[in-house]
């Protein structure tokens, strides 16, 4: 089973700003989101936990899983480029992302797409055919992805309906391990 879990609030994501790799470590809230989850999750032995590099996510993972966490690139957040930090409000967008075209250095939308799904391509190659639990930590958007990824991309491209909120958790089933 995969743990698809995003990250406790940030002070950032309280002010209502947009936070990509500039992001803050858990606020008082999100260390208490972190330990719900962990009470949540608290009958689930995890095999594996892989979080973000973000702070964040990995504050989230360590107590939220209660193991070890190897921190992989390929799960980090959408690379928001000079949007980082602003107020969610005033970011002129292009789809769910700000416009490339205003913001510089703004991560193309299908290269992210691809790089979590080679990760979660890899992660099913090596645990696909066992029962092992996971736990994987994340953003909004990389829940949203790593939803997409079981679900399919929906028709309108949006990802991140697939996202949880702060805090919060989705289970999946790779497709060789499904009853």
């Amino acid at each position: 089973m995969i743990y698809v879990i995003r990250h406790g609030q940030t002070d950032l994501n309280k002010e209502g700003r947009l936070q990509g790799r500039q992001g803050l470590p858990l606020n008082e809230h999100g260390i208490k989101q972190a330990e719900g989850l962990r009470d949540n999750l608290h009958n689930i032995k995890f095999d594996y936990a892989f979080s973000s590099p973000q702070e964040r996510a990995v504050q989230t993972a360590e107590i939220a899983a209660g193991i070890t966490v190897t921190v992989d690139e390929r799960l980090n957040v959408f690379d928001l480029g000079e949007a980082d930090r602003l107020k969610k409000g005033e970011v002129i967008l292009n789809g769910a992302v700000p416009d490339s075209s205003i913001y510089k250095n703004v991560e193309e939308i299908q290269a992210f797409i691809q790089r979590v799904f080679h990760f979660m391509r890899e992660l099913e190659e090596k645990n696909g055919q066992s029962n092992v639990h996971i736990a994987l930590s994340g953003h909004r958007c990389t829940t949203g992805c790593i939803g997409a990824y079981f679900e399919g991309i929906p028709e309108d491209g949006n990802i991140l309906r697939y996202s949880s909120d702060n805090g919060q958790y989705k289970v999946y089933r790779f497709r060789s391990t499904r009853d």
